[in-house]
């Protein structure tokens, strides 16, 4: 008799771990960025090309997950990934001690701190979804996905909110020890939450399955990631999560510099903005997990959220952008919490998607696709960083004024994300055709049932 799979219990101490990376994680793409552009006056090309760099290192993904297919504990290296990307943010930290006494060679200690936060995302955040995946049931999937999620963003906003405390009155010595102190925290959430949980019986069913399926049943990594790229639905979601996130992405480094430079905002000050924004994310997801959950959900759901969430989006992008031009009068904070809203009401269809979709298609190949889906995410993650900042700073030396040079990239990203809801209602559209031969002529049940279940229960993977 199979072991039964992994409880509640079990996905909710995999969902501190996530939290942990995301606490980690929003002090380098918000603080830091905004500390460099605007305590230490360098271009923001520079903070969103380091950032970008972490980014690139999850081209590795996909290589990874083949790994986790293959075979072998993951336990080791999400606490491994966590380490190194803890230590890697600290460095980080470090690096502008050193940029402001010797600037080149501060960037390069900057580079390769960076280069280890992104080898830490990359091996504990790609293991942990495997884990996560493989050790679910598919129907507690997508729930799973929703819970591990959010906790994830209720972790940034914890991070952003409490270490804006802290930063007041800023200095390059305190951010050090903010960021050691959560990196700390971090790896012996981490440590604590995974003890144990790689023996529970839902991983020894893992486990013999990859025993018996055997390494002899797995292919080379290329060929098994060409079967998967040759899947039209994993391609067509690939290359939506690419763009989505690519708009999701391109703001996500100017927003705080923009606050300061625009709204004469504090270093603590727009910490707490990034704060109230993923409060915003976390508020999204909530609802759209309160308002998707009903028996026997139409699988088209999942594809109106992300249609919605990316319009929505598109409309808080827009006016923020026109909002800048009436400073001091409009709200600036609300208006930023209501893209928090949208954008959490997007990634929580997109990644809980994700996680029904990942059974799909080849069988044993959950690593793969999964990291197929990471790489897209984090590729376009760095992208859209850079060439947001990018896109800044050239605005800035064509337009007169900060509101309008911002305001010209925020017009920019929220056409992306127009672009974005129209490849979701596409692969909505596909979906629902392709589902139609499946049903049997008389019966009234879907067979869809990973896909429902995922809008139901969704919270966002």
């Amino acid at each position: 008799m199979n072991p039964a799979p992994l409880g509640w219990l079990g996905i909710v101490r995999l969902g501190l771990v996530q939290m942990s990376l995301g606490a980690i994680v929003v002090l380098m793409t918000s603080t830091l960025n905004r500390v460099m552009v605007v305590e230490l006056a360098l271009p923001s090309v520079l903070p969103a090309s380091l950032i970008g760099l972490h980014y690139a290192i999850q081209v590795l993904r996909p290589r990874w997950g083949y790994g986790s297919d293959v075979g072998g504990r993951l336990t080791p290296w999400i606490i491994g990934g966590m380490a190194v990307l803890a230590l890697g943010a600290i460095a980080a930290t470090l690096s502008t001690l050193v940029i402001v006494e010797h600037r080149f060679l501060g960037i390069a200690f900057a580079a390769l701190a960076f280069t280890a936060i992104g080898v830490g995302v990359g091996a504990s955040g790609t293991s942990l979804l495997v884990l996560l995946a493989k050790q679910t049931a598919p129907e507690r999937r997508a729930p799973a996905a929703t819970i591990v999620w959010i906790m994830m963003i209720f972790g940034f906003a914890a991070t952003a909110g409490t270490a804006g405390h802290f930063l007041d009155p800023f200095s390059t010595l305190r951010l050090v020890t903010v960021t050691a102190a959560v990196g700390g925290l971090a790896l012996l959430a981490t440590t604590l939450a995974l003890l144990g949980i790689e023996h529970a019986p839902g991983a020894a069913a893992a486990k013999a399955a990859g025993q018996t399926g055997g390494h002899a049943a797995k292919p080379p990594f290329r060929q098994a990631l060409a079967e998967v790229w040759a899947e039209p639905s994993a391609r067509r979601f690939t290359i939506f999560i690419f763009v989505s996130m690519l708009a999701y992405s391109a703001q996500e480094l100017i927003l705080e510099p923009f606050a300061g430079l625009v709204y004469q905002l504090t270093p603590g000050q727009s910490t707490k903005l990034s704060g109230l924004q993923h409060g915003g994310v976390l508020l999204g997801m909530l609802l759209v997990a309160a308002l998707g959950v009903r028996s026997g959900a139409d699988k088209r759901a999942l594809g109106s959220w992300a249609v919605g969430g990316c319009l929505a989006s598109a409309a808080a992008l827009l006016a923020i952008a026109f909002g800048a031009l009436a400073y001091p009068e409009w709200p600036f904070r609300t208006t930023v919490f209501i893209l928090g809203v949208a954008n959490g009401a997007f990634a929580i269809a997109a990644i809980g998607s994700m996680m029904a979709r990942v059974g799909d298609g080849h069988r044993s190949r959950e690593g793969v696709r999964m990291g197929l889906w990471g790489a897209a995410q984090g590729v376009a993650f760095g992208l859209g960083g850079f060439t947001g900042a990018l896109a800044v700073d050239v605005a800035r030396h064509l337009l007169p004024t900060p509101q309008t040079a911002y305001g010209a990239v925020f017009i920019l990203e929220a056409l992306v994300f127009v672009i974005s809801a129209v490849l979701a209602a596409e692969i909505s559209r596909n979906a629902s055709s392709a589902s139609q031969p499946s049903r049997p002529a008389r019966a009234g049940k879907t067979l869809d049932l990973p896909l429902a279940t995922a809008q139901g229960a969704h919270a966002h993977d």
